[in-house]
C-alpha cells in the first residue's frame, strides 16, 4: 500500500513537470478556463443572480469549467497518448499497481485543479473582497470532481483511437458542461426536463457544492439564503450523494472501457 502510495505520487509529479514543459497544454489546461471566465463576467454587467453580483455568481460557478479542462481533457489526452506509446502497457508492467497508475495521473490532475481553485479564489478576493465561507466543504467537492472526471477520462480514452482524435471525442462532453452546468445560471431557471437534467449531471453537483462552499449560501436551491456551517453540509447532503453515484457508475465505465494496450483494428 504504501509503495503504490509512494508510485502515485512520483507519477503526479512527472505528470506535472510534463505539463510545465508543455506551453499548449499548460495553456488549455490552466489559464483557458480562467479566460473563457473573464469573458462569461463580461456579459453579467450589473445582474445580480439568487441575491448574488452576476459577475460573481458566474466566478464561483468556473470551477465546473475548469474540472473539463484541467481534469477530463488533460487525462484523455494524456491516457490516450501513453498508451499508443506503450507507456502504460509498461508501467502495468513494472512495480506500480494498475491502480497507483491511475491514481498518480488523478493525483497530478488534482494538484493542477487546486491550484486553478488558488487563482480564482485571489481573483475573487481582490475583484469582490469574498473569501470561501467553508474551505472543507469547499476541498472535498474538488476531490470528489476531481475522482469523478479522473474516472470518466479513463473511460472516454478506451473509446478514443488515437491522441489526435482526442479532441473530437471530449468535445460532446465539454460543449454539455458549458450549456448545461449552473455555471452562469441557477438551475431553476431552465424550464422542466432541462432542469430535472442539468441538475443530474455530474459536474452540477460540484458546482453547486462549491458555490455554496465559498459563498454560505443556499446555491442548490437557488434561493441565496444564507446557511450555517452545519446547514451547508447537510444542504449539501443530496448533491453529495448524487456525486457519489455518479463516481459508481464512472467507475464501472472505465473498468470496462479502459484498455492498458493500443487499440487494434
Amino acid at each position: 500500500m504504501r509503495t503504490d502510495v509512494l508510485h502515485a505520487v512520483r507519477l503526479a509529479r512527472l505528470d506535472l513537470t510534463l505539463v510545465a514543459r508543455n506551453t499548449t497544454v499548460l495553456f488549455n489546461v490552466l489559464l483557458l478556463p480562467l479566460l473563457m471566465a473573464w469573458v462569461f463576467t463580461q456579459t453579467q454587467g450589473d445582474s445580480e443572480i439568487a441575491g448574488v453580483p452576476g459577475r460573481l455568481y458566474v466566478l464561483t460557478g468556473v470551477p465546473g469549467l475548469m474540472l473539463g479542462f484541467a481534469v477530463f481533457i488533460n487525462l484523455v489526452n494524456s491516457f490516450t497518448a501513453r498508451r499508443e506509446e506503450l507507456v502504460l502497457k509498461r508501467l502495468r508492467g513494472g512495480q506500480p499497481s494498475s491502480a497507483a497508475v491511475l491514481a498518480g495521473s488523478a493525483l497530478g490532475a488534482l494538484a493542477l485543479f487546486l491550484g486553478q481553485v488558488v487563482l480564482l479564489v485571489i481573483w475573487i478576493r481582490q475583484s469582490d473582497g469574498v473569501l470561501p465561507v467553508n474551505v472543507p466543504l469547499l476541498v472535498l467537492a474538488a476531490v470528489l470532481g476531481v475522482a469523478l472526471f479522473s474516472l470518466f477520462a479513463a473511460a472516454f480514452s478506451g473509446i478514443t483511437p488515437n491522441a489526435e482524435l482526442a479532441q473530437i471525442t471530449v468535445l460532446p462532453v465539454i460543449l454539455i458542461m458549458m450549456i448545461g452546468a449552473p455555471v452562469a445560471f441557477p438551475v431553476g431557471v431552465l424550464p422542466g426536463p432541462m432542469g430535472t437534467i442539468s441538475t443530474l449531471l455530474p459536474v452540477t453537483p460540484v458546482v453547486t457544492i462549491m458555490r455554496t462552499a465559498f459563498l454560505g449560501a443556499d446555491h442548490f436551491s437557488g434561493s441565496g439564503e444564507a446557511l450555517s456551517m452545519a446547514g451547508q453540509w447537510v444542504a449539501a447532503l443530496p448533491s453529495l450523494g448524487i456525486l457519489l453515484a455518479w463516481i459508481a457508475v464512472a467507475a464501472l465505465l472505465a473498468r470496462w472501457l479502459f484498455r492498458w494496450e493500443p487499440r487494434r483494428g
